[in-house]
């Protein structure tokens, strides 16, 4: 476990966006991979679409560093069944760990630079559907997502909501200063990547900074405490379920009524 934490410390060109704003009516609430390029990146990512017409909110979901598994798609497929256009980018490309020596190297193997690039594409792709309220976008993450969610919200000003379950914070006050999304971020007592006092330091941080800012530390859950496949016996559902209720009502208020046609932003 302590390998784990001080990891998690460290932590063909196919058809344009736009050709995918019209799937089959099967793929509505139960997401499927795609490939496309975005300000000349390629992406290859899991897309999943809310029932209804009209346009909806979009939210760039980032994987813990498991990679694109299942649980990660299931997230996203929740997200949808919620109203939300989501996109999971596959930042391994194509690869999925089992085991953590495999998660270790693929996390090793990442290039900051070119995941932000990725992460960026993907919010640009959102913004560029027909479906999707550009003034509506948002970004979740778990663990090694967690980190690149709290990142991406810093660096893209157009990120309206940002949802951290357990990333690294940020200390850069620069970076800090220019955050412009609202965030919500769920932690455990037990964890120590990042510790509790780290958290507290971000939140206090973000609120001297005048951010808007809602963070909850659980007590006596660990790392990864949301994964019912956290293979280290780290589930904890009570906290998982007040979390995901959190995050879909912060979302529900930041992204979906905020975005409404006639709102500012």
């Amino acid at each position: 476990m302590k390998g784990i934490i001080t990891l998690l410390l460290a932590c063909a060109l196919a058809t344009p966006a736009w050709a995918e704003t019209k799937p089959r009516p099967e793929y509505r609430g139960k997401g499927h991979m795609l490939q496309t390029t975005q300000d000349q990146i390629r992406l290859s990512g899991y897309l999943a679409l809310p029932k209804g017409a009209g346009t909806h909110p979009g939210v760039v979901v980032i994987q813990e560093w498991w990679g694109l598994n299942d649980w990660v798609k299931q997230q996203t497929d929740s997200l949808a069944l919620h109203g939300y256009v989501a996109f999971a980018p596959d930042l391994y490309k194509g690869k999925v760990a089992y085991d953590e020596a495999t998660a270790h190297q693929l996390m090793s193997g990442m290039d900051e630079g070119e995941t932000m690039k990725t992460l960026r594409a993907g919010a640009e792709f959102l913004r560029s559907r027909q479906d999707v309220r550009a003034n509506g976008i948002g970004v979740i993450g778990w663990c090694l997502g967690g980190r690149y969610a709290i990142r991406q919200a810093a660096a893209d000003p157009g990120i309206r909501a940002c949802v951290a379950y357990y990333g690294a914070p940020i200390t850069d006050p620069a970076a800090i200063q220019g955050f412009q999304a609202a965030i919500l971020g769920n932690y455990g007592g037990e964890d120590q990547g990042p510790s509790p006092d780290q958290v507290k330091a971000f939140e206090a941080a973000l609120r001297k900074a005048g951010k808007n800012v809602d963070f909850k530390i659980y007590p006596g859950a660990p790392h990864a405490f949301a994964n019912q496949n956290n293979p280290w016996g780290g589930f904890r559902p009570a906290a998982a379920k007040d979390a995901w209720a959190r995050t879909l009502a912060f979302l529900n208020k930041e992204l979906k009524l905020a975005s409404l046609p006639g709102k500012k932003g």
